[in-house]
C-alpha cells in the first residue's frame, strides 16, 4: 500500500521548563522571609512603643538577604541558572526588598510625619517600591542580553543591598533609642535614605557583583586565615556585627560605587576578583 501524498508532519515537542530544586528552594526561603517581615510590621504596636515585632521583621529582611546571596551562588556553582530562576528571584526580591522596606519606613516614620496627609507618606514609600521594580526589570533585561553569567557589574545599586541598608540602619536607630518608648529624631534619616536609595537603584552608577568570590573560587592561605577569624568574630560578637558593622558595611558598598571609577585597575581587581580556579594557592 502506498504512503499518503501529504504525510502529517511530526508535532514538535514543547520546550521543557527547567526548574532546579535547590536554588529555587533558597529563593522560596527569601520570599517567605519577606512575607513574615510584612506580617511582623503589621503586628507591631508602635504607638505603645513596642518595637519587638519590628526587630523580628528586620531580622527576616536580613535573613532574606542571605537566602538571596546563596541562591545565586548555588545556581552558578551547579550550572543551574535558568530563566525561571531569574524571574522567580526577581519576584521574591520585589516582596522582600521592595515592599517590606517601603512598608517598614512608612509604618515607622512616614505615618507619624504626615498624620494629617497620609497620602503623602504612601507616595514617598511608593517611590522606593517603583524604583526597585524598575531596577529588577532592567536587571533581567540586561542579564538576558548579556547571556549566561550576566556580567560582573550591576547597573544601579542592587535592591538587596538597599533593603539591607534600610534594615540595618533601622536596627541601629532602635538600638540607640532602646531606653525610650519612641524613636528619636534620627528616625527621620530613614525617609531621606529611602528616597536616596530609590534614585540610586535606577541610576547608572556601577557596582561590582562579586560573582568571582563564589563558593568554588580559590584563595590565598592568608585570606583564608583572615576569613576564618572574621567568621569567628561574627559568632562571638554577633550583636556588635548586627547593630554596628552591617550598617557600615552596606554604607561602604553604597559609597564604593562613587569612588570605584577613581581607583586604579590593579587595586579594583584585588578588591573585586579572586584567583582563577586553576591558579595555585600560596
Amino acid at each position: 500500500m502506498s504512503s499518503p501524498a501529504n504525510p502529517t508532519p511530526p508535532v514538535a515537542s514543547e520546550p521543557k521548563l527547567k526548574i532546579y530544586f535547590l536554588p529555587n528552594l533558597l529563593t522560596a526561603g527569601n520570599l517567605f522571609c519577606g512575607f513574615v517581615a510584612l506580617t511582623k510590621i503589621v503586628e507591631a504596636d508602635i504607638p505603645a512603643g513596642d518595637y519587638s515585632q519590628i526587630r523580628y521583621a528586620l531580622g527576616f529582611i536580613l535573613l532574606a538577604c542571605i537566602f538571596d546571596l546563596f541562591d545565586g551562588q548555588v545556581a552558578r556553582m551547579g550550572g543551574c541558572e535558568s530563566p525561571f530562576g531569574r524571574e522567580f528571584d526577581s519576584l521574591a526580591d520585589l516582596v522582600s526588598f521592595g515592599v517590606a522596606p517601603a512598608f517598614l519606613v512608612h509604618r515607622v516614620v512616614l505615618h507619624d510625619v504626615f498624620v494629617g496627609h497620609p497620602e503623602r507618606g504612601w507616595f514617598i514609600a511608593s517611590i522606593y517600591l517603583l524604583c526597585g521594580a524598575f531596577r529588577l526589570a532592567r536587571f533581567n533585561c540586561l542579564a538576558t542580553m548579556a547571556g549566561a553569567g550576566g556580567g560582573k557589574e550591576f547597573l544601579g545599586f542592587p535592591i538587596p543591598s538597599a533593603a539591607g541598608l534600610v534594615a540595618s540602619l533601622t536596627l541601629l536607630i532602635i538600638k540607640l533609642d532602646e531606653n525610650e518608648r519612641t524613636l528619636g529624631k534620627t528616625k527621620y534619616l530613614l525617609a531621606v535614605v529611602l528616597v536616596f536609595l530609590s534614585a540610586m537603584m535606577v541610576s547608572t552608577v556601577k557596582y561590582p557583583t562579586f560573582k568571582s568570590l563564589g563558593l568554588r573560587s580559590t584563595s590565598t592561605f592568608t585570606k583564608i586565615i583572615f576569613a576564618s577569624l572574621f567568621f569567628g568574630l561574627i559568632l562571638v560578637l554577633w550583636q556588635t556585627i548586627l547593630y554596628y558593622v552591617l550598617p557600615a558595611f552596606f554604607t561602604l558598598y553604597l559609597v564604593y560605587g562613587f569612588v570605584r571609577p577613581y581607583i586604579s585597575r590593579k587595586m579594583r581587581h584585588e578588591i573585586e576578583e579572586e584567583e582563577d580556579d586553576n591558579a595555585t594557592a600560596e
